[in-house]
This record gives structure tokens, sequence and C-alpha cells, in this order.
């Protein structure tokens, strides 16, 4: 038989659960309210003898409060919240359970798909996701079987605070591991990321492929394009993560890809940048329209040196694809110092590693030039006449057929 103690505690939560049921918005509010200030942190056997047993009836009342409401977001935080004290609570298999069953993991990807959403709002959803993702693996498929993939990632790229970002971007990662059935998804998901916006996104896609791409073993081809687009970015932290992720994809199938690539970069086409002839201020409008396929143009010779550098074999493999002579041409790209800097030094390496190369850039460029290039490669565009950069964007260098000549003879 009950004690009369335990009655008293089924009385008080009973009177509780009552109340609940009969409030309005506002007397929910205040209940939430108070809930979290007496049971955040709480464990699972805490929260029985709280709820006499029974909060799992409170649970269930919540949840069906939230779904019913979140679409108009009516105390949306507090409820968001609420449930994250029992999804949190250690020992908490039987509330996830419970709150699953209900379709909660949906929910919560609803919530993050609304345009109303507050960024705060959606940000607690990601961190209960996130409760999920961490019971283990099967919990993880059925975010992914949900479509919580695609949810998260849209909101990873339209979010407009980095900390509902930086939440999304850890949730993704957290379900690529230990998720070998929907690894793959995830992976295709973060490259389709490639193209959004935001630089933040950017950069914390970018930064969480290079996890990501380790677990998955094999690159999809469907990087290269995105990837290379991203080198265009004026935020110096978006082009590192980009460079970094290149520097990683040299060891997978997509190299050769990625090599032509670069290479074909240093010599951009020029459709769509205006000439001078157009609008009141021709040379602003140039210099504006033709900015990020120089800043491109000097990223690939940076990437290109890093790589080279890198690999003996991979700065062989260079060679045939005439990275001489577009290295070349983008030392002459006078309406961009960094771009001409940077292609001086990465043709500093392939001039000091071969001597065929060096023979054919000392041929071409002339004696004076080529001493100035070779005493400070870095600052060689500074001393740089217009004579001498014509002679640069016109050379015929194809150290390839010297290449294929010396392979016959062998």
């Amino acid at each position: 038989m009950s004690t009369s103690k335990e009655q008293a505690a089924i009385s008080k939560v009973m009177s509780f659960l009552q109340e609940w049921d009969h409030g309005n918005k506002t007397v929910r509010s205040r209940i939430l309210t108070g809930f979290l200030t007496q049971n955040t942190g709480k464990t699972c056997p805490e929260l029985e003898l709280e709820f006499a047993q029974v909060a799992s009836l409170f649970l269930a009342r919540l949840t069906a409060w939230m779904r019913l409401t979140y679409m108009f977001g009516t105390c949306l935080g507090l409820q968001l919240k609420a449930v994250g004290v029992f999804l949190s609570a250690a020992s908490n298999h039987r509330y996830l359970i419970e709150f699953l069953e209900v379709g909660g993991v949906l929910t919560l990807l609803e919530i993050l798909g609304q345009k109303q959403t507050k960024e705060e709002d959606k940000a607690e959803a990601i961190r209960l996701l996130q409760i999920v993702s961490n019971a283990g693996r099967k919990y993880k498929e059925l975010i992914c079987e949900s479509y919580g993939v695609r949810a998260i990632a849209e909101c990873l790229a339209k979010s407009k605070t980095e900390g509902t970002q930086e939440t999304a971007r850890a949730l993704l990662e957290s379900l690529a591991h230990g998720n070998p059935k929907y690894q793959n998804q995830v992976y295709r998901g973060l490259i389709a990321l490639l193209t959004c916006t935001s630089p933040k996104a950017q950069q914390l896609v970018l930064q969480t492929l290079r996890i990501v791409q380790d677990i998955v073993k094999e690159a999809h081809p469907s990087i290269v394009g995105p990837l290379l687009n991203l080198l265009r970015s004026l935020h110096l932290e978006v082009q590192y993560e980009a460079i970094e992720l290149i520097t990683d994809l040299r060891q997978y199938e997509v190299r050769p890809a990625l090599l032509t690539g670069l290479v074909a970069l240093l010599k951009p086409a020029m459709e769509g940048v205006q000439t001078y002839k157009i609008l009141e201020d021709p040379e602003m409008t140039k210099m504006t329209e033709s900015l990020p396929v120089f800043v491109q143009q000097a990223a690939a010779a940076k990437a290109l040196r890093l790589l080279a550098q890198g690999s003996q074999e991979l700065s062989r493999e260079l060679l045939p694809l005439r990275v001489v002579h577009h290295l070349m041409y983008a030392m002459g790209n006078q309406e961009h110092a960094d771009a001409q800097r940077q292609a001086s030094l990465a043709l500093e390496h392939f001039v000091r590693t071969y001597p065929v190369v060096e023979e054919h850039v000392r041929r071409t460029m002339g004696t004076n030039l080529f001493a100035a290039f070779m005493h400070k490669p870095e600052t060689l565009y500074m001393k740089m006449d217009e004579v001498q950069a014509d002679i640069l964007l016109s050379n015929k260098v194809n150290i390839s057929e010297v290449l294929e000549h010396q392979s016959s003879e062998d």
C-alpha cells in the first residue's frame, strides 16, 4: 500500500498535469519556465522522483503541444528547451524512445524548415537532433531516412547566425561518423552546399568535407567544379580551406581533373569581363568584374605550387599539362599583382627542379628578365614593364613536346 508521502507526491503531480491541461498559453509558458528552473540538468531517476514515476505523462503532453503549435512559434523556445531536459538527462533512453515514437525527429526537422522559426529556436532544434544522433547508429539512420541531411544542410546554408551554422555543421559531421548506410548521402549533401552564398557556411562546409572525405574514402567527381569555383572567393578563410581540401584530394581519383582544372584557371576565359568601352566608368567596371577571376587565377597558382612542392610525382604530372606556359601567362597579368606574384613563386619551383624548364623559360624571358626573376621571384611584378609583360602573355613554351621527344628517344 502506498505511503502517505507517495500519495502526496502523486497528488502533486496530478494537480500539475491538470493545471497544464486546463491552462492557456500564458499558464503553460509559466509552467515551462518553472520546470526549466527546477529540473535542468537532472538525471532520469531524478526526474522520475520529481514526477512520482510518471514524468512520461508530462513529456507526452509537451511534445503533443509542440507538434500542434510549432508552425505559429507559440512558446517554441521554451518547448524545445523543456524537451531538452528529458533528452539530455542521464539514462535518458526511455524518454528518447517515447519522443521518437510520437514523430519527434520529423517535428524537429520541420521546425528547421519553417521560414518564421527564430534562429535561436533552430539552434535548439539542431541541438536536440544532435542528442538523437549521439544515441547511436540506428538513430542516425532515422534522421537520414527522414530527409534530415537536406533539412540540416539547408539550415546551414540559409542561417543568418554563425552559432546556428556551427551547430548544423557539427550535426552533419556527426551523421557521417558510424553511419555507413548514409555516410555518402551526407558527403553528397556537403558537396551540394559548396555552391551556397554564405562565406561562413562555405568555410564550415569545406572544413567538414575534409573530415567526411576521409570517412567515405572515395572522392566523387562532382566535387571538382564547385571546389575550384570557391577559389574566386574574396574571403581568405574560404580560400585557405579550399586549398587545404584540394591538397587532401591529391591522393584520390579526382586528382587528374583537379590538376587540369587548376592549370586552366591560370588562363581565365575573359567572357563576361567588361571592356573599357562600356558604361560611364569603364576602368572601375573592368576592375570590379574581373577581380574574382584574377583572385581565382592567383589562388590556382598558389595551389599548384603547394601541390608540386609536396610531391615530385605530382610535379612531373603537371608538366605535360603545359603548367609552365600557363604560369608564365599569369605572370604577365599586370591587372592583378597577387596573380603575378603567386605565378612567379610557382614557376620558380619548376625552373629550379627541371633543367629543361629553366632552359626554355630563360630563352623566352631573355637574359635581364630571367635574372630578375631568379633573384627575387616574389617581387618581379614590381619591376616588370609592359613589353616584358607582353612577352610573358604571348609565350609559346611547350615543355610537353620536349618531354614527348625525350620519351621517344628513351
